[in-house]
């Protein structure tokens, strides 16, 4: 079921991450800002959005990045149980939680360098799909 939150138009969706990020505590908020900002200069045509109770960003309809914070450390999210694992340059700071997440301390912000990695390896992902169902 599709909550308001997550049918909001891309205006309000924004907005609805400001209010997210600005209900987090420090020093969650200011992480996961630094993420979002990479975020939006990797994807500027991205679609953010919240999924699954979180911020997203979409691209063609396909989740490519989300993220979270928690009391004892911030996520991110490839929405894919198959980027995290193949992604190197992962730093020893960094916990792969489960196949399909990166755990990371709330007051260090992943390198750009890494989730660029990231967004590569999900976008690849998303385009070899899209390829094997046109054949």
């Amino acid at each position: 079921m599709t909550t308001v939150a997550e049918a909001a138009e891309p205006r309000s969706a924004a907005k609805l991450i400001d209010a997210y990020l600005a209900a987090l505590p420090q020093p969650q908020r200011d992480t996961l800002t630094a993420l979002r900002v990479t975020l939006r200069e990797l994807l500027p045509d991205a679609e953010e959005c919240i999924s699954y109770k979180m911020p997203c960003f979409k691209v063609g309809g396909m989740a490519v990045a989300g993220f979270d914070g928690f009391k004892q450390h911030c996520s991110y999210f490839p929405h894919s149980g198959n980027i995290v694992q193949h992604v190197s340059g992962i730093p020893a700071w960094c916990t792969v939680a489960s196949k399909g997440t990166l755990q990371f301390p709330v007051d260090r912000p992943l390198p750009k360098a890494l989730v660029r990695r990231l967004v590569r390896a999900r976008l690849d992902e998303i385009a070899a799909k899209a390829a094997s169902r046109r054949r």
